[in-house]
């Protein structure tokens, strides 16, 4: 569009009297027009990953039995959910100073068992402690305030983790991490009112053709939706078939496609920040390492000394200046992403769990 309006106006004969800045004006909407389109023409379903795509499936009261089913699947028998009530996902802590927590759902069940549902995208390095920390914080509130004994039945806490990368230490072909409190010497489960379940969706590997439950159907429908054009065999029926007409880009509103389309610019912005700033910090990393190396080196001895300095010297300037990097550069960039998410007035948990600022630097902005 705005490149065919350009070659409109190069062909006419321009007076000089022309409003050149309503033409700039102008150019700018059709830009702004054209990549919009273009976000939503490339693809036929939303991204069921991006923070928009999750909750626009999942979230819904009125279509929460997606949910069910994805969790009745994902739980295989172990425990049976017939309804689920959506609570609020903002907690705070019993201290003033105490860390707000924001989850992505906060779901309570018909016997009062509560659900932690996360959606993590990029790596975190510390997301076990992440999620204990969650699980932790509900288990808290179980307890009334001014309560001096412990004679209470607590209920079931469940912590489900969809996640966009694999654990390090995990085993590469164990996608789906069931955790629970257990005996180490006899591996029976001590405690059966807690558990977590991570799903590591970059390992599963499986074909149209290859799937043969409905965990597989869905943990593919997760991974996939966003490429494909259309619903393939086996998913395009039942629950499955709901999930591909809420998610399709068409069925959306105005609204809603606007707010999808910031999500995704604020997802790529992130992305392409945390990229840079592990370039950087790795050339920085590069060039003090050397620089250590070399001054080791000649204080141990120029024969044995370069060697062994600049191979320490490489490896600590690479650790530290990798992470002073990063941790700069997020920061910075999460800032300039936040600022524009609040002038697309996006609510602010949003952008915290976005951006991972704190509610108060946030309201700052």
């Amino acid at each position: 569009m705005a490149i065919k309006f350009f070659h409109r106006i190069k062909k006419r004969k321009i007076k000089p009297k022309v409003n050149f800045k309503y033409i700039k004006l102008t150019l700018y909407v059709c830009f702004v027009i054209d990549e919009q389109h273009m976000i939503q023409s490339a693809t036929r379903f939303i991204d069921p990953l991006s923070d928009f795509g999750f909750k626009h499936i999942f979230g819904s009261d009125s279509n929460k039995e997606i949910l069910i089913n994805f969790l009745n699947q994902l739980f295989n028998g172990q425990k049976e959910i017939k309804d689920l009530t959506y609570s609020p996902t903002e907690h705070g802590g019993d201290l003033k100073d105490s860390k707000r927590v924001f989850f992505d759902f906060l779901c309570t069940g018909h016997q009062g068992e509560q659900f932690i549902i996360e959606m993590q995208r990029g790596e975190q390095k510390n997301f076990r402690d992440r999620a204990v920390f969650y699980t932790s914080r509900l288990i808290n509130e179980q307890l009334p305030r001014g309560s001096n004994h412990w004679n209470i039945d607590l209920k079931e806490v469940f912590l489900v983790a969809i996640l966009g990368f694999n654990f390090k230490d995990s085993n590469p072909d164990q996608y789906l991490h069931d955790i629970a409190l257990t005996n180490t010497h006899t591996g029976e489960i001590f405690y059966h009112k807690l558990n977590y379940k991570f799903l590591e969706l970059p390992k599963l590997v499986k074909t149209e053709t290859e799937l043969e439950t409905d965990l597989d159907r869905w943990l593919f429908l997760l991974k996939h939706m966003a490429d494909l054009k259309k619903e393939p065999v086996g998913l395009d029926d039942g629950i499955f078939k709901k999930v591909f007409k809420i998610a399709e880009i068409s069925n959306l509103t105005r609204e809603e496609k606007e707010m999808y389309d910031s999500n995704l610019k604020a997802q790529w912005d992130y992305e392409n920040s945390i990229a840079y700033a592990k370039e950087r910090a790795a050339e920085e990393g590069r060039k003090e390492g050397l620089q250590k190396g070399i001054e080791e080196g000649i204080a141990k001895g120029i024969e044995q000394g370069i060697e062994k300095g600049l191979e320490q010297g490489l490896e600590r300037g690479l650790e530290q200046g990798l992470e002073k990097g990063l941790e700069e550069g997020q920061h910075k960039k999460s800032m300039e992403i936040a600022i524009r998410m609040r002038k697309e007035k996006m609510p602010l948990d949003m952008i915290a769990r976005l951006t991972n600022l704190s509610f108060s630097e946030i309201e700052k902005l």
